[in-house]
C-alpha cells in the first residue's frame, strides 16, 4: 500500500476517481434491477444505497405475477424460495361487510428484507459497485456528466437515475413540486409495518379499511405475514402520536383488524414507520435524472403493484440507458422516449390509484363503495384491471 494510507482507502479512492456508465440512487427494487440488467449489458454500473443490507422497509410485501419472468431472467430463484403464492382478494369495510373475489393474475409474498438482498448479491456478482452505508447529498449534471457527491466520496457517471423511494433529501433540496404542497387527501400520509405470525390464508391478501385508512394483510417466506397499513397524519395525531393507542382506539374498529391484532403475534420488538407520503403526480425526469419506481410515481396500496411497476420501469429504463451508452440516441431521446413509455405503461395506473383513493377514508363512503362492488364483480374486475399489468 500507499505509504500511510490503508488498502481500503486506496480502493475507495479509485473508485471516486473513475468515471461509470451509470450511477443509480437508491437501491431498492428498481434501483436492483435496474443495475442487473446494465451491467449485463457491459456497461460500468455503480448503485449507491444509504442502509447496509439486508434491511427491512415499510412495504406491502406484495408482487404481481407480472413480474416473476423477468425477475427470474435477472438470475432471482424465485422457484426455489418456496413462496406463497397469492390468488385471492379479500376487501372489508370500516363496518366488517367483506368482499371476497380471485386474483386473475395473482401474485407471490415476499420480504424486502430478502428479495433486496437477493437481487444485490446477483448484482455484485454481475460486476456492479454496490456502496452500501452511502448517503447521496447532491447529484449535478454539467458538461454531460454527473458528479455525485456522497458521505462517501465524490463520483462521476455519464447516467444517472434516480430509484431513491417515496421521499428523499434530494426531493427536498431540488424542491420538487410534491414536497411543498399543502395537505391534502393524496400527500399527507403515513405508514406503519410489522411482521406477524397468524394462521390466516396464504392464498390471500386482505385489505382492511378503517377510518381514514387501510391495511394490508398477506403472507411472505418463512410462514409469516406482512401487516403493512396507512392513514392519515392527523389520524396518529389524534391519538397523541400513539401507533398503539392508533390501532386500538382506530385500526380495531374494524372487527377483522380488532381480531388480527388480538391473535396475531408481533415480530418486531417496534413497528417501522414512515412518514410525509404523498401520492400526487411526480416528474419522470428530474435534473436530467430518469426516475423509477415511488420516485417517479407511487401509486395508492389499496390499487397494490407498486413493486412491480418500479421492476418494470426498471426494464423499460435499461433499454434507453443501454441505447444512449452505445450512442444509438442521444441523451434528449433517452429522457423523451423513457418518460412516454412511463407515462403509457404507468400512467393510467397511478390516476386510476389516484381516483379510488378519494372514496376511501369516510366510513359510510367506504361501506358503500364495497357493498356497491359486492353487487357488481364486473366493477371490481374492472378495478383490478386498471391497476395490474400484464407480464412483462
Amino acid at each position: 500500500m500507499e505509504m500511510g494510507i490503508p488498502i481500503s482507502n486506496r480502493l475507495q479512492k479509485m473508485k471516486a476517481e473513475q468515471q461509470f456508465d451509470c450511477a443509480i440512487i437508491g437501491g431498492g427494487l428498481g434501483g436492483l434491477c435496474l443495475s442487473i440488467a446494465l451491467a449485463r449489458q457491459r456497461h460500468n454500473v455503480i448503485l449507491f444505497e444509504k442502509e447496509q443490507y439486508p434491511f427491512h422497509k415499510v412495504c406491502g410485501e406484495y408482487i404481481s405475477m407480472e413480474s416473476w419472468d423477468y425477475l427470474t431472467s435477472l438470475g432471482l430463484p424465485l422457484k426455489d424460495m418456496q413462496l406463497p403464492i397469492i390468488q385471492k382478494l379479500v376487501v372489508t369495510a370500516p363496518d366488517g361487510n367483506q368482499l371476497n373475489h380471485a386474483l386473475p393474475l395473482g401474485g407471490f409474498g415476499i420480504s424486502r428484507y430478502t428479495i433486496d438482498n437477493a437481487l444485490k448479491e446477483i448484482a455484485v456478482q454481475s460486476g456492479v459497485t454496490v456502496m452500501e452505508g452511502c448517503k447521496v447529498d447532491e447529484a449535478v449534471f454539467e458538461s454531460e456528466v454527473f458528479r455525485i457527491s456522497t458521505s462517501q466520496g465524490n463520483f462521476k457517471s455519464l447516467c444517472c437515475t434516480g430509484s431513491f423511494g417515496k421521499r428523499s433529501n434530494l426531493d427536498v433540496k431540488w424542491k420538487r413540486p410534491f414536497v411543498h404542497r399543502l395537505p391534502n387527501k393524496l400527500n399527507n400520509f403515513i405508514a406503519v409495518k410489522y411482521h406477524v405470525q397468524s394462521n390466516a390464508p396464504g392464498d390471500t391478501i386482505a385489505l382492511h379499511n378503517f377510518k381514514n385508512g387501510y391495511c394490508g394483510f398477506s403472507k411472505i417466506e418463512g410462514g409469516k405475514f406482512c401487516l403493512c397499513y396507512l392513514t392519515n397524519a392527523s389520524t396518529l395525531k389524534e391519538c397523541n402520536n400513539s401507533i398503539e393507542q392508533m390501532e386500538k382506539k382506530v385500526l380495531s374498529q374494524n372487527p377483522h383488524l380488532k381480531h388480527i391484532f388480538a391473535n396475531c403475534k408481533k415480530l418486531y420488538d417496534s413497528p417501522l414507520s414512515i412518514s410525509q407520503i404523498s401520492f400526487e403526480q411526480k416528474k419522470t425526469v428530474e435534473n436530467n435524472l430518469l426516475m423509477i419506481g415511488d420516485a417517479a410515481g407511487l401509486i395508492t396500496p389499496l390499487c397494490g403493484n407498486g413493486m412491480s411497476m418500479a421492476i418494470h420501469a426498471s426494464k423499460i429504463a435499461s433499454s434507453y440507458i443501454s441505447d444512449f451508452l452505445k450512442r444509438k440516441i442521444s441523451r434528449a431521446e433517452m429522457e423523451i422516449s423513457y418518460a412516454a413509455e412511463w407515462k403509457k405503461m404507468f400512467g393510467k395506473r397511478l390516476q386510476a390509484g389516484r381516483f379510488i383513493q378519494r372514496f376511501f377514508g369516510k366510513i359510510w363512503v367506504t361501506n358503500f363503495f364495497i357493498q356497491t362492488m359486492k353487487l357488481f364483480p364486473s366493477l371490481t374486475n374492472a378495478i383490478i384491471k386498471k391497476t395490474h399489468g400484464k407480464k412483462f
